[in-house]
């Protein structure tokens, strides 16, 4: 199993080497049987339920606008042509109709000519914006930069990130659908993602495998903390605005369960950047002093990590707070106080999502660190002959 660096660091001893080779073996390959039999178990054979979003007897239409007048009569105040130059005009609700202007596609419903819908003014009612383009533009954009900059690397990360979107669409989300138990489903998933990502991305290097040893604890952890808040925190997943819906259409599936998974799911993504780093942290610092010890390693390595652990804390939180600004604006107004407010329904579930997250991460950099050191170290004597192993 070969090393690949940016810069070359001194070399791990062959001995080291094996025998770091053999325990992450009997480590990782239990995990990845582990997580292979899961997803047989697991798998979602049967087909998930759909949502119906159009009702019958109606069609969802693109067309363009040409002109806005909000002082005409209710259902006339936008006109629009159709794909085939058709014009007519377009049923806007009024907190939308200031968003509206010459130029932009709508995704409209055409209700039909019954007389039912003769109160509106229109068959054409408002449904959402055309987004698509700008969207895929900037997925594009992003993807051209990430490939220029880290090259190789950023191609092999885009790819890992397809394999880990294809393994929700294929996998997480019909398992959650049909009923599974979501801890399990959630610990499958991001152990399948996390295997492939960290391997395609980083290489097959002991560097890598340490990260991964670290990340599995991590989520191993997070799913643990996730389930006993979910569970002494009553968290019900049924202030989500989508609740009722998901109910519905899938009686079987339990919100509460479902929380739960997002929670792994979203602690997932920063487990896998902080124990990366962190492996590379402790390869360079042996690299730069290769007469370090162990503890020494470990003690600087962990430096780093409590830089890392104070900058992604925040990180997140301030990724909630932008991602729920108006429920956020909404708490600062409320006449109740804060501790209530953080304490009752969908805020509380975000404030626990964020909680495990960080626990997790926190657990996860000393574990990683402390493999991470035992892996690289070499004794000053010198690199210990091939056959001691």
């Amino acid at each position: 199993m070969s090393e690949h660096h940016h810069a070359p660091p001194a070399p791990v001893p062959p001995a080291v080497r094996v025998r770091a080779r053999r325990v992450f073996a009997a480590i990782l390959l239990p995990a990845l049987t582990a997580t292979l039999w899961g997803a047989w178990v697991l798998w979602p054979f049967q087909q998930p339920p759909r949502l119906e979003t159009t009702a019958p007897g109606t069609t969802i239409r693109v067309v363009t606008v040409t002109a806005v007048d909000r002082g005409a009569a209710a259902g006339h105040e936008v006109t629009a042509d159709r794909a085939d130059g058709t014009g007519i005009t377009v049923s806007v609700p009024p907190e939308y109709l200031d968003e509206v202007g010459p130029g932009d596609r709508l995704r409209v419903v055409d209700l039909g000519e019954d007389d039912v819908y003769a109160d509106l003014g229109t068959p054409y009612v408002f449904l959402d914006f055309v987004r698509g383009p700008p969207l895929a533009a900037l997925a594009v954009v992003f993807a051209v930069l990430v490939v220029a900059v880290a090259r190789w690397r950023g191609f092999a990360a885009l790819a890992g990130l397809g394999v880990a979107l294809g393994v929700l669409g294929a996998f997480t989300l019909p398992a959650l659908l049909e009923g599974s138990p979501a801890l399990p489903v959630a610990l499958v998933s991001a152990s399948a993602i996390m295997f492939v990502v960290l391997y395609l991305a980083h290489g097959f290097t002991l560097r890598t495998s340490t990260a991964l040893v670290g990340t599995l604890v991590g989520l191993v952890l997070t799913a643990g903390i996730a389930a006993w808040a979910s569970g002494a925190a009553h968290l019900t997943g049924l202030s989500d605005e989508y609740a009722l819906d998901l109910r519905n259409v899938a009686p079987g599936l339990s919100l509460s369960a479902v929380l739960v998974c997002g929670m792994v799911l979203a602690g997932m993504g920063v487990l896998n950047d902080v124990t990366i780093t962190q492996a590379s942290a402790v390869w360079e610092l042996q690299a730069a002093d290769p007469g370090a010890t162990r503890r020494d390693l470990f003690a600087r390595g962990m430096r780093i990590g409590r830089d890392h652990i104070a900058s992604t804390v925040y990180t997140i939180a301030f990724a909630y707070i932008g991602a729920a600004l108006p429920l956020v604006l909404l708490v600062s107004i409320s006449d109740r106080g804060l501790l209530e407010s953080l304490s009752s329904g969908e805020l509380a579930e975000e404030v626990a999502r964020t909680l495990v997250g960080s626990i997790g991460l926190v657990l996860a950099i000393p574990v990683t660190t402390a493999i991470a050191a035992l892996v690289v170290h070499r004794r000053a004597a010198g690199p210990e002959p091939a056959q001691a192993g």
